[in-house]
């Protein structure tokens, strides 16, 4: 049950993304960055991540007002690094006011996941 409520939740993120959400996402669908393959609002275990390159297992995170309470990002961040994850985040101020910085500095994350 919980499993469908989280897919359900997830599918329903999916159709309401934040407006820095959609335009870092314009900026990452069909492998726009450098050829780097991602999904929105993934399910990993009990947490929904913004996007993630799967092959790389990079977690990118957009945060915003929702983000006040840095116990929950920090219990999420610790828990998907445990599982391998690098997490990137990145506030919706800054992908509005500074969106190649965001790219250039996400590309870096990438980059280094490879070698």
């Amino acid at each position: 049950m919980q499993i469908t409520l989280q897919r359900d939740r997830a599918k329903t993120m999916r159709k309401s993304m934040t407006g820095a959400e959609r335009v870092l996402w314009n900026h990452l669908k069909s492998r726009a960055l450098d050829g780097y393959r991602f999904n929105r609002q993934v399910e990993i275990g009990p947490f929904i991540v913004d996007f993630l390159c799967r092959e790389l297992k990079v977690v990118v995170e957009i945060d915003g007002p929702t983000h006040d309470d840095a116990r929950i990002d920090l219990r999420r961040t610790e828990y998907l690094q445990a599982k391998g994850y690098i997490v990137f985040r990145a506030w919706n101020n800054e992908v509005f006011s500074n969106l190649d910085g965001v790219l250039t500095n996400l590309l870096l994350v990438l980059e280094n996941r490879t070698r």
